[in-house]
């Protein structure tokens, strides 16, 4: 279950992401509000997963989902570049993401 919850709350840190970059500096209501209740909701549940989980697993693996999935969602849907040397950056990320979880 905390595997579980980790990975939901690394989803919930790109949403908030992805609308605090909507949010235009806090400017527009709709994406700020998302972001808020993304954020608390990313929290709680690392909070939850940090129950049975070693910090340095938990914060590693919540932030490189958000890391991961945020170049994700900025090249999908943002049109951000995709090169090479960004493509490796990701995967040693993932790399390490998997890391963690088969040292667990």
């Amino acid at each position: 279950m905390p595997w579980f919850l980790i990975s939901v709350a690394g989803l919930l840190e790109v949403v908030w992401a992805l609308a605090m970059k909507q949010s235009q500096g806090f400017t527009r209501i709709g994406p700020t509000a998302i972001m808020v209740v993304g954020m608390i909701g990313s929290f709680w549940l690392l909070a939850l997963a940090m129950r049975s989980l070693p910090l340095g697993t938990a914060y590693t693996v919540w932030t490189g989902i958000g890391a991961v999935g945020g170049f994700l969602v900025g090249i999908t849907i943002l049109g951000e570049p995709v090169t090479p040397l960004r493509l490796l950056a990701a995967g040693l990320i993932v790399a390490g993401i998997v890391t963690m979880k088969l040292a667990s």
